[in-house]
Parts: structure tokens; sequence; C-alpha cells
């Protein structure tokens, strides 16, 4: 199996179609075909179903592409990782972070690498933080921003912050600045699911003191959560981050929840099985300062219990 194998496949999986692969990949269509049917052969399975619709991958060939990525991915590093293997830090560095961190940490991360590390290539992918901690253990990323610091085999985790989640409310139905869970299990809330981190956390802050809340919506969206809290259609609980833009501007009111202990702990993880760089290395303790810098200047409303920077 060679790479260029690899590559002519994901072009394959990409555009559904031999002739479109060979114009995208630079190779004669009937080179091409010989290419995959080699690399089907070697495998012993079948890749794609030829159709008049062109190549439809088999569920064989939706569980190879995955690997194939991670192996051009690792070759690609491999080279980065020697080419540039001086103290200046240059190549790709992928970077999850969960959607509500990255609404407020993404332009300050992509601000000072641009500023710190010219050479570095920033790759920053927003995702619910299971696919970040699935992708991150896989290769697909190179660090990740997690919640949860209860150690994981295969991971590094260095713990950054504690950050407070608020009640939030329409400013057409503002309600007092300081609420009890108690008070909250009486309003109709709009929250994310069951299976969300988020929804974990205030689940069992509630079930610790016996309380049901009244959710009479479950959305997976952060953006929709907050339009349907601004629209007055319910209330709903979140990260303090996620809402500074609004509760500025006036459309959102946040309160304090006295006696939940609602918060996240937010980790900045590395894989220990996957191969570092100086880039990564690099990139890891700029996000460190950057977000040591958010909390201490009350850009990021949360509690630092990392590492003095």
């Amino acid at each position: 199996m060679e790479l260029r194998q690899l590559r002519y496949f994901i072009g394959v999986c990409e555009t559904g179609s031999l002739l479109r692969a060979s114009a995208r990949l630079h190779i004669a269509q009937p080179a091409l075909g010989q290419q995959i049917a080699a690399l089907e052969n070697e495998l012993g399975v079948k890749l794609f179903e030829r159709s008049n619709r062109g190549m439809i991958q088999t569920d064989a060939g939706r569980i190879f592409l995955e690997h194939a990525r991670v192996v051009l991915a690792d070759a690609e590093r491999a080279k980065q990782a020697v080419r540039f293997s001086s103290t200046t830090p240059s190549g790709e560095v992928a970077i999850g972070l969960p959607t509500s961190i990255a609404l407020s940490t993404t332009l300050p991360i992509l601000s000072a690498c641009r500023q710190q590390f010219p050479n570095v290539r920033l790759k920053i992918v927003e995702a619910y933080s299971g696919f970040i901690q699935e992708w991150l253990h896989s290769g697909r990323l190179d660090i990740a921003l997690l919640f949860g610091a209860e150690p994981e085999p295969g991971l590094s985790k260095r713990v950054l912050l504690d950050d407070s989640l608020v009640f939030v409310s329409s400013t057409q139905q503002p309600l007092a600045d300081n609420l009890s869970l108690a008070d909250i299990s009486n309003l109709p809330l709009v929250l994310p699911g069951q299976e969300h981190g988020l929804r974990r956390i205030i689940d069992d802050a509630c079930a610790t003191q016996k309380l049901t809340l009244d959710v009479v919506a479950e959305i997976e969206s952060l953006g929709s959560v907050k339009r349907a809290t601004q629209a007055g259609l319910g209330s709903t609980i979140l990260p303090q981050v996620c809402i500074l833009e609004e509760v500025a501007n006036g459309t959102l009111h946040s309160a304090h929840i006295d006696g939940g202990n609602l918060s996240r702990r937010v980790v900045c993880a590395t894989s220990l099985t996957r191969p570092g760089s100086t880039a990564i290395a690099a990139v890891e303790a700029l996000i460190l300062d950057v977000i040591s810098q958010m909390v201490s200047s009350g850009i990021w409303p949360a509690r630092w219990i990392g590492e003095a920077l």
C-alpha cells in the first residue's frame, strides 16, 4: 500500500467519481481505476459500489476513509517535523474547540499565533466536545480544549479553569439577579439534549437536590438556544462566557445560581500516543497563555486553577 493510493482513494471519496477525481488528481482515469482496484485487492474488500451515479463508498470504504486521512496526516506531520526541526515553530497544528468555547477563544488564539508564530498554520475545528475528544484520540487533532480533568488513557490533560454556569433569560422577562435551582425548576427552560455534557452537569446538580426541570424544548445548537431565549420561549443555563456580548448589548439577562455549584472544568488535552512537534508544543503553551490572560483580565469570567504563567 502506497501513500499515493491513499490520496487517490480519498480523492474518489470526495468527488464521488473517477472522472472528477482524475481531473483533480491529474492522473488518467484508467490509471486511477487500476490503482483503486489494486488497493481493493490488497485489502480484500470492496471500497466502492460502482453505478451510473458514480462511486459510492461501501461500509468498509467509509471505515477505511477515516484511517486513510489519519495516515496521510501523520505522514505530513512527519515531513514537517523533519523539515522544520529547528527551534522556529513551523507547519500545521490542528486545534479542537467545543462550540461554547470557540465563540470567545478562536480569534484571540488565532491572533496571538499569527503574531508570535507566523510560520505556523492553524486548523481550528469547532464541534461538540465528544467529537473533539474522539478526533484527538484518532490523530485528526493535535490539541483540544475539553471538559473534565478525569485521567484518560492516551491523553495528557492540563487543568486550566473552572467555568461557572449562569441562569439566562430574556430581557423582556428579567428575573432576579440570584436564583436557586429550586426557583429555576419552576420556569420553562430551553436546554441541550441529555447527551450533551452541559446538560449532564445541570441534571446531576438537580438530582442531588431531587429537583425536576421543566424543559419545554431541547436544542443542540448554542446559537438557537440563545435566540429562543431572546424570543422569550424559555430561559436557559449556559456558561457565562457564552452570553457576554448579549448581556452587554441588552438582549439577554443573566443571574447567579445560588447553591447549585454549577461549573465545568476546562482542560487542554494532547495525545500521549501520537508524535508531537515543536509547533504543537509552542501552540499549546500559547493557548494556555492566551486563556490565562482572558481570565485575569475578566474577558472570560472564570476561576483560573492552572499553572501560574
